[in-house]
């Protein structure tokens, strides 16, 4: 069952206006700055003078700039941006041996995947994140969340040329993930995020993502948030299995389907928070906040406001960057106008969002 962990209201900021919280945060990536994506390809240039020095450096201003601008447009939890990552397998894949690398494949028309093969046992060497996390918070004024590729989309977007049954490699990963995060609790972490998009595309094996969550989350104290992102799907699929994953947040995407599946989470009674998509990452088109706060109330038909958490449908990386930050200040602005009404009980919590005529 859902962590029974009240351990939201840490993340409410001192100077909150309202009595009501609707904590806001982003899914995790975010659109690179251009001058970090020449230092990528200068760094990668054989001919090149431009040194790793200068990467990791260029890599650090980066992350800077990021976490200042999420903590401008009045995030209450942030993200670096994922500045340090190109792809979310990959980036994992590096830093944990029993993986190698033999060259990308071809995943669709000319886009290609450097995908992995799993060769060995895996095994947990040292920290993948934690000099990532410190040093975001040691930038950033506000909580940080950390976003981590799932064990279940670790092993799905791999070969695996080891583990049989396949089970056993998420398993397996899940085990490392989990001690990942007891390095980052110890490094003071108190908000996790799981990402399982390959679940999306695979339902049917939701109780092998449970099985990995129940690894994942031994040992972790309860005041850890612990959040689980999936990408848009068939949550009719999953649903009303996920009750059982012992996370404290699920993220779904629905803004980009026009929230065709939101009563899907209506019954049986959805059992942990619902951190709900409200803004699309798939268009260029900046809601309006007029059009964000309808959008929060289609996430109050399932869960009350104390367990609403509100962010866009998933990361933003493809997103031009002006145009992220903008999606991002009026899903702020939204939210904060959201709680305003419903502390004036503007909000009929029975029937949130009106009938259609």
């Amino acid at each position: 069952m859902s962590r029974d962990a009240e351990n939201r209201e840490q993340f409410r900021p001192e100077a909150h206006d309202t009595e009501h919280f609707l904590l806001t945060t982003v899914v995790g990536s975010y659109p690179k700055p251009k001058w970090l994506n020449r230092a990528n390809d200068l760094a990668e240039d054989p001919d090149s003078k431009f040194t790793q020095e200068h990467l990791h450096e260029a890599h650090d201003d980066a992350c800077r700039v990021i976490t200042r601008e999420h903590e401008r447009s009045g995030l209450d939890t942030v993200v670096d941006g994922e500045m340090r990552r190109e792809e979310m397998v990959e980036y994992f894949a590096h830093r944990i041996p029993g993986y190698e690398f033999n060259g990308p494949v071809k995943v669709w028309g000319h886009n290609y995947f450097d995908k992995p093969s799993v060769v060995g046992e895996v095994e947990y060497d040292e920290p993948w994140l934690v000099d990532e996390f410190e040093f975001t918070s040691d930038v950033a004024a506000k909580p940080v969340k950390v976003p981590i590729t799932g064990p279940y989309t670790l092993a799905s977007w791999s070969f695996n040329e080891h583990y049989d049954p396949e089970a056993d490699l998420a398993y397996a990963l899940a085990d490392l993930v989990n001690e990942e995060i007891e390095q980052l609790v110890e490094a003071g972490a108190t908000y996790i995020q799981i990402d399982e998009p390959a679940l999306a595309t695979t339902p049917d094996d939701h109780a092998i993502v449970g099985e990995c969550l129940e690894r994942i989350v031994a040992g972790v104290p309860d005041e850890v948030r612990i959040g689980l992102h999936v990408c848009y799907g068939d949550y009719s699929r999953i649903y009303p299995e996920l009750n059982d994953y012992p996370i404290d947040e699920f993220d779904v995407e629905l803004c980009n389907g026009g929230y065709e599946q939101i009563d899907v989470f209506t019954d049986p009674e959805f059992e942990p928070d619902l951190a709900l998509g409200v803004v699309d990452v798939h268009t260029a088109e900046v809601e309006s906040v007029e059009e964000i706060k309808e959008n929060i109330k289609q996430g109050l038909k399932v869960v009350p406001p104390e367990k609403l958490t509100v962010s866009p449908d998933c990361g933003v990386k493809l997103l031009p960057r002006e145009v992220a930050y903008q999606k991002m200040e009026n899903m702020v602005k939204a939210a904060r106008e959201v709680e305003a009404e419903l502390d004036a009980g503007e909000i009929d919590l029975d029937a949130p969002v009106p009938q259609a005529d």
